[in-house]
């Protein structure tokens, strides 16, 4: 038999890539979106495969399904989305989270949990390793998405000490690559666009900020492996630890794309983390993973991909 997936969010950027991957694999997937950031486009190619299955559903709200696992991605990941409304954030991460804990406890399914690295919030140790807790604002305008991932971490270990659920907790560092949005609103995209419309290049701050770039494919085969690996719970950072500042990540796009475009400096949003590079010897030991595809490969691709998409949105 084979094995029966849900993916919550699984329209999305990651989930698209995921539910793919897991149908190669010859695995079943459900697929779980309410397409607030997730667009049909982005399974539409699925649709007719028949171990592929899309259901338009709200993880806040419960559903009743027989899984065998559970990749629970659903949540809005970059700034303007998860602000736009972020009481609805919260209730996504939390409320998501409590929903597919409580299907993963009542058909014994194995269930991970996507969080993030914006669980370390602005960093006072770098690079981060797992058993760093964190310097985050609980009271700030990225408090919904920080503070909803950190509970939802407390969540998962609550349900696997006190009801012996099969967990899995992955900490997701900057991605990029193909589907991502166009109006996503993160910093590859934002630079990707504005270059290949010509438009002045924003940079918040002075552009020393770093940040390392994980391009999907890796993270996808992460994701899955810590799905796969037996007795281990996690957390686990997942990212690529090659570190570059946000002008640097600039003047690559620029180079990249042949743009004419310039950089422009504005003011530092509020809370916006000076330093983001994940430690991944626990991933490389337990896992046997480490990203492959480097920027200078990963960028091109996702180049290619943004000017088809502003090419035939136009």
């Amino acid at each position: 038999m084979a094995t029966v997936n849900l993916v919550t969010g699984g329209a999305g950027f990651i989930g698209s890539h995921l539910c793919e991957e897991l149908l190669k694999r010859g695995d079943q997937v459900i697929c779980l979106d309410n397409f607030f950031t997730g667009r049909k486009r982005n399974v539409e190619h699925l649709i007719g495969n028949p171990s592929f299955e899309l259901i338009r559903h709200d993880v806040i709200e419960p559903i009743l399904l027989e899984v065998d696992r559970i990749y629970n991605l659903a949540c809005p990941a970059s700034p303007i989305h998860y602000q736009y409304n972020p009481v609805k954030t919260i209730k996504t991460n939390v409320m998501g989270a409590l929903n597919m804990l409580g299907l993963a406890k009542r058909v014994k399914a194995r269930v991970l949990q996507a969080s993030t690295s914006e669980i370390y919030g602005d960093p006072q140790v770098h690079p981060q390793p797992e058993s760093y807790w964190g310097n985050v604002n609980t009271i700030g305008v990225r408090s919904c998405y920080d503070e909803g991932k950190r509970v939802t971490e407390t969540l998962f270990f609550d349900y696997h000490r006190q009801n012996d659920v099969d967990i899995r907790v992955v900490r997701i560092f900057n991605t990029y690559g193909p589907k991502m949005l166009v109006n996503d609103g993160r910093v590859v995209s934002n630079f990707i666009v504005q270059a290949l419309r010509g438009e002045p290049i924003t940079i918040y701050g002075d552009g020393s900020q770093t940040r390392s770039f994980c391009y999907v494919d890796d993270l996808v085969d992460g994701i899955i492996r810590m799905m796969d690996a037996d007795g281990f719970t996690g957390p686990v950072n997942l990212g690529n630890p090659g570190e570059f500042t946000i002008r640097e990540l600039a003047e690559l796009v620029i180079e990249l794309t042949g743009s004419k475009s310039k950089i422009e400096t504005r003011p530092l949003p509020a809370d916006d983390p000076t330093r983001r590079k994940p430690v991944i010897d626990l991933a490389k030991e337990r896992l046997g993973w480490e990203p492959k595809i480097p920027l200078s490969e990963g960028l091109p691709l996702t180049i290619k991909y943004f000017d088809h998409a502003i090419k035939t949105t136009k």
